[in-house]
């Protein structure tokens, strides 16, 4: 049986029986029929059987993604999206040996080691010199200090946040559900300072579209009759993100997901408990989480202060 077969029955099982979203499934689909298209040519072959997966395939494989190059931009994978690669191949032999066709051991194939990403987050006065950059006497203005509000406060991802509808949030009782990664719910707790950001421009707005947060577009589209089309996008958060932290003078590199990690920080560094910081972050494992801990760890500053502070 060819592989590229199978890899289309994967694709659905991820989609329907896993509830993955429908990024996963497209980055799944292009990491799977790379795999295929670079074991044709190691193989000599056109179509792939499930038994042509051997360890030395996998040996070449991997060696072709590390030389691996862009036709356009003539760029390598990173080692992250290699690991990707393999995860999803990885993923694709499980399901192999759960209906019983023989392939590879999934347990074969080791992902690369990946070096820790560093964690850029702002402090609270830093957030603070953003808020304090915004002219608030215009609806966009209301827009932007609510948006920037509600990332810090609830730690929200920035598909979460252009998601929300106005009738999706809470703002007396200051808490809310949004579907994260991997279709799971879980809760948002927002600030005073949040709560009121958004009820100021949500008091501004004279439509009735459902999304919680519009562009500045105003022309009507006939066709969408859903709203839709005035709803922000991520790029539209990303652009709004990087203005004010340049209006306050920010020099690092500041995005929406800086404020999530700014939002994780902040709680750790007050003494929450990294349990509960998964928790309202929405991390699977705890692993995830635990990037945040050699910034905040409190033991660290003492043995600097007690050993080091006077040299």
């Amino acid at each position: 049986m060819d592989i590229n077969e199978l890899i289309d029955d994967f694709l659905e099982h991820v989609e329907v029986e896993k509830g993955r979203s429908k990024k996963t499934v497209e980055n799944y689909r292009l990491y799977l029929y790379r795999f295929y298209e670079l074991s044709s040519e190691i193989l000599g072959k056109d179509l792939i059987a499930p038994g042509d997966i051997t360890p030395e395939l996998l040996r070449k494989y991997r060696l072709r993604l590390n030389r691996y190059t862009n036709d356009v931009r003539d760029e390598g994978l990173k080692p992250i999206t290699q690991a990707y690669h393999l995860i999803a191949l990885r993923g694709f032999l499980k399901y192999l040996s759960r209906r019983g066709i023989k392939s590879l051991d999934p347990s074969l194939v080791d992902l690369p080691r990946a070096a820790k990403k560093q964690v850029t987050f702002l402090h609270y006065d830093e957030v603070e010199d953003m808020l304090d950059s915004i002219d608030t006497s215009t609806e966009s203005g209301l827009r932007d200090r609510a948006i920037i509000e509600l990332l810090f406060s609830g730690g929200l991802r920035v598909s979460e946040l252009i998601a929300l509808n106005r009738d999706s949030i809470n703002l007396d009782r200051r808490e809310f559900l949004v579907r994260g990664k991997g279709q799971k719910d879980r809760p948002i707790f927002i600030s005073v300072a949040a709560a009121n950001a958004t009820r100021d421009y949500l008091a501004a707005r004279d439509d009735s579209l459902p999304a919680l947060f519009l562009n500045n577009s105003h022309n009507l589209n006939a066709v969408d009759t859903s709203g839709d089309f005035r709803r922000l996008t991520t790029r539209s958060v990303q652009r709004i993100i990087d203005k004010y932290a340049r209006a306050a003078g920010i020099t690092k590199h500041v995005t929406p997901h800086t404020l999530r990690h700014s939002f994780a920080t902040d709680l750790l560094m007050n003494g929450a408990d990294l349990r509960s910081v998964q928790a309202l972050l929405g991390h699977a494992n705890i692993s995830t989480t635990q990037i945040y801990t050699h910034v905040t760890d409190p033991h660290l500053r003492e043995i600097h202060e007690k050993f080091h502070s006077e040299t």
